[in-house]
């Protein structure tokens, strides 16, 4: 009599599958399918073939097949039917996680069509979930105003159903995409409507930490680099407890560093970049940030000029660093100006071009600023290109005593004038 061979446990399966990710990932693929292939039996073959899932979607992320995960998602949806419905949302979201940021567009599609599939199978958490992700995947893509009409509608429905945690969520992405957009007075309505939610309830180290950064931003954008800094030590400290190597954590990182610059403290950055928790994080980065304090520490616009072009994806991506040095560059082209004009009563722009390291077009758009401004007083000789610099003017006492005293005599003759009205 012949004997039928065991068939090998989905345990078994899965401790040889997670044995050959690394030096075999076609068959650890192929096990991870069986496992997923199979009709679970028992409690512990539906957690195997959750595990099997994840494990699968990580390789193909480790692999960079986009696509292959994609179908993933899509073919998982059989698996997803039998577990319960909070399990599924996570499942689906992590998988959706694992998507590079080069398959955004794809993401986003697997996302979209996640989203339809949930509402027709009326999973009301799972679909609301997703539609969360779409909307962080479309501030991530800079569709910021298809992301804030998205909240607006989300908002209607999830007020009604008043899950705090998820309400701060969209509150939250509500401020981010109104701040993208520069409605600054929206985006710190909904951030005040997401701090008040989630005062109300306990809020996750993590989404207190993204308040926290979104709170400095907004800070740092009403130039109370003070208040902004420390919203922003919070966040990388909240950040920090749940990995060190997070990247947001180095974003809020820079923001400390950046809003010392804009007070400047450009002393203050060194022993910052000193600190244990900083030490994860070093990096061209930091060197970006250093060398930005280091030309502020110099007012040296040629130094300041050299960090820009030296770490340009480290200081002109991020749209808070970018608005905030470009401020700090007109702050200190304006002080360089000012030191070069000062011993001077007629000067040629040529040569404060030149002393200033910058073209002529720049400096002369730059001092017509300042002289409207009033921050000094002169006027641009065109015909001979000069600026020549006058002395503040001296207001004269007598002069504004004539005036009071006319005002005086004009009101005198006027109430005489209604006297004699009335008597006539």
């Amino acid at each position: 009599m012949a004997v039928v061979p065991e068939q090998p446990t989905s345990s078994s399966q899965l401790e040889q599958a997670n044995a050959a990710s690394t030096s075999d990932p076609a068959k650890a693929e192929q096990l991870y399918r069986d496992i997923l292939s199979r009709k679970a039996d028992d409690e512990d073959g539906l957690r195997d073939q959750e595990t099997a899932l994840v494990k699968l979607g990580a390789l193909y992320r480790d692999h960079d097949k986009a696509k292959d995960l994609a179908q993933l998602v899509t073919d998982s949806r059989t698996f997803m039917s039998q577990i319960a419905k909070a399990k599924t949302a996570k499942l689906i979201r992590t998988l959706i996680d694992y998507f590079p940021a080069s398959a955004r567009d794809l993401q986003m599609q697997v996302t979209t069509d996640n989203i339809k599939w949930a509402r027709e199978e009326k999973r009301v958490f799972l679909r609301q979930s997703l539609e969360i992700k779409l909307i962080a995947l479309q501030l991530d893509s800079e569709q910021y105003r298809v992301a804030l009409t998205a909240t607006e509608d989300l908002l209607k429905e999830l007020k009604l159903l008043d899950d705090k945690i998820i309400l701060t969520e969209v509150y939250l992405l509500e401020s981010r995409a109104a701040h993208a957009i520069q409605n600054l007075p929206r985006a710190k309505a909904a951030l005040t409507s997401a701090r008040t939610t989630a005062n109300s309830i306990y809020c996750p180290p993590l989404l207190q930490a993204q308040l926290d950064l979104q709170s400095g931003a907004i800070n740092a954008d009403d130039k109370d680099y003070k208040t902004a800094y420390s919203y922003f030590f919070e966040a990388f400290e909240g950040f920090g407890q749940i990995d060190e190597k997070d990247k947001r954590a180095l974003r809020a990182l820079k923001y400390m560093l950046l809003c010392k610059i804009m007070m400047s403290l450009p002393d203050d950055v060194p022993p910052l970049l000193l600190l244990k928790s900083a030490a994860p994080h070093a990096g061209k980065d930091l060197d970006a940030m250093r060398a930005t304090a280091t030309a502020l520490k110099e007012r040296s616009l040629e130094l300041f000029k050299t960090a820009l072009k030296d770490y340009t994806e480290q200081l002109q991506q991020d749209p808070l660093i970018r608005s905030h040095l470009s401020f700090l560059y007109d702050t200190l082209l304006e002080q360089n100006l000012i030191r070069v004009i000062e011993p001077y009563s007629a000067v040629e722009l040529s040569w404060i071009a030149q002393e200033v390291g910058q073209s002529l077009q720049v400096v002369e758009e730059k001092l017509s600023q300042m002289i409207l401004d009033q921050v000094f007083h002169g006027v641009l000789n065109e015909s001979v290109g000069t600026l020549e610099i006058y002395d503040e003017p001296q207001e004269e006492p007598m002069y504004n005593t004539a005036l009071d005293t006319l005002k005086q005599v004009g009101e005198v003759v006027k109430s005489l004038y209604d006297k004699a009205t009335v008597v006539a």
